[in-house]
């Protein structure tokens, strides 16, 4: 049996060569500065060579794992790791009944565009009429040109930011109905791909982002952190990402509700990992619970995650099969498009913010729902509090508590706002 020691290898690759198993495995090489030579040398020794992942110095491929060994006594390599399979998270097991998310704003989203990274984005006609949104596709699973979503999940997720309610008159209406979706299918008809395909969607954002005016990554999925973070593949690429200017939203993950169990890319510093809430369909919000599903902080390293929480069981958003219908589905994948769409519409009111900037309005604006921290974050995002501060919300209200007439047309849509966001918080019918 051969010992490891080398600290260039995953914990996976590493079992694998300490049971003496020489299986071909999914790796992804990570060198340490560019290398011409070595990268052509290993598209030499592999059997299949997937993708070359300049994002993060690398390429992803098959390699025997003696392979692997023997590459990572190499001074150029950087990190080896198993090319792992990433997943939506739906959470299948929540019985879901219909849920409304009524909204009309006076920040929509409009110019904005967030990328969705997941299954597809089918042709909804919330999406496309009166005028079409989804303004480009990328397709890295079957190669096809113009959108589609042989899933459903990202049809969702994409509706929950940027529906208009056109198919139901307004009644299911995203958090920014104006916004844009460039639409990015890296999960198969099964809500699985791989690590590799990830790191080049995300690679595809960034060098798009000028063309389609990208300014919000949306992350509904994830992958066991085998790594640490600094090694992660996933959490090199969002690293970029975020340094770049993008804000990257990410699910913390349906491994709940035992601690320590974040997903990547939501171990990440540098994402806003969002977690979910079941808000019990009621109007007060001191019976809300952190979904028994959402996964749990801190990350295996310390940090503490996740970020905030929000509504994530039952939310009725588009349908891939029915282009002018909706279903309901739970997961943190739901609660994560609810923060991208108010990220949009943050960038809506306040002009260009930094991921920074953004991550502290939203949890400054959340309401402790008097949770652990590593289950519930800063708390509950609250929309009222992200879009005014304290002296605006006293303005906002009369002594009784109602909401103050308005002798403008721009403040009867900022008190419609605040009222709206309210009930969609809650998910209330009315």
């Amino acid at each position: 049996m051969k010992r490891i020691i080398n600290t260039k290898i995953c914990p996976i690759l590493s079992a694998k060569i300490m049971s003496q198993s020489n299986e071909e495995l999914p790796v992804i090489v990570q060198f340490k500065n560019e290398n011409t030579h070595l990268e052509n040398m290993i598209m030499d020794l592999s059997p299949e060579v997937k993708l070359s992942l300049p994002i993060i110095n690398g390429i992803a491929c098959n390699l025997t794992t003696e392979d692997v060994y023997r590459l990572a006594n190499s001074p150029d390599i950087e990190y080896i790791s198993f090319d792992s399979k990433v997943f939506t998270q739906l959470d299948i097991s929540v019985p879901t009944t219909k849920a409304q998310l009524p909204h009309q704003l006076g920040y929509k989203g409009k110019g904005i565009t967030i990328a969705v990274i997941d299954t597809g984005v089918a042709p909804h006609s919330d999406l496309t009429k009166p005028n079409n949104r989804i303004i480009g596709f990328k397709d890295f699973i079957n190669n096809k040109s113009t959108p589609y979503d042989d899933n459903g999940h990202g049809t969702h997720v994409a509706g929950i930011i940027a529906g208009n309610g056109y198919s139901s008159r307004g009644k299911y209406t995203g958090i920014a109905p104006e916004s844009n979706i460039l639409a990015i299918k890296a999960l198969d008809k099964n809500g699985g791909g791989t690590t590799s395909n990830i790191v080049a969607a995300l690679s595809y954002v960034l060098e798009t982002r000028e063309k389609y005016n990208t300014k919000i990554l949306n992350l509904s999925f994830g992958s066991p952190a085998n790594n640490s973070c600094s090694k992660d593949p996933l959490c090199k690429a969002v690293k970029i990402a975020d340094n770049s200017g993008l804000i990257v939203v990410a699910a913390a993950g349906n491994s709940g509700p035992n601690p320590k169990t974040i997903l990547s890319p939501g171990i990440s510093p540098n994402v806003i990992t969002v977690g979910a809430v079941d808000h019990k369909r009621t109007v007060d919000p001191s019976d809300d619970t952190i979904a028994n599903f959402s996964s749990r902080g801190p990350t295996r390293e310390g940090l503490a995650k996740p970020d905030v929480v929000a509504p994530g069981v039952n939310i009725n958003s588009l349908s891939n099969i029915n282009l002018d219908g909706y279903r309901p589905l739970s997961g943190t994948s739901m609660a994560t498009p609810l923060v991208s769409g108010a990220v949009a519409l943050l960038l809506n009111k306040h002009g260009s913010l930094s991921s920074r900037d953004v991550k502290k309005k939203l949890m400054d604006s959340c309401i402790d729902l008097k949770e652990e921290k590593e289950n519930q974050g800063a708390g509950l995002v609250n929309l009222q509090n992200l879009f005014f501060d304290e002296y605006e919300r006293e303005d906002l209200y009369e002594g009784n508590g109602k909401i103050k007439s308005c002798s403008s047309k721009d403040g009867l849509i900022e008190n419609l706002l605040v009222l709206l966001f309210i009930l969609f918080l809650l998910d209330k019918d009315y």
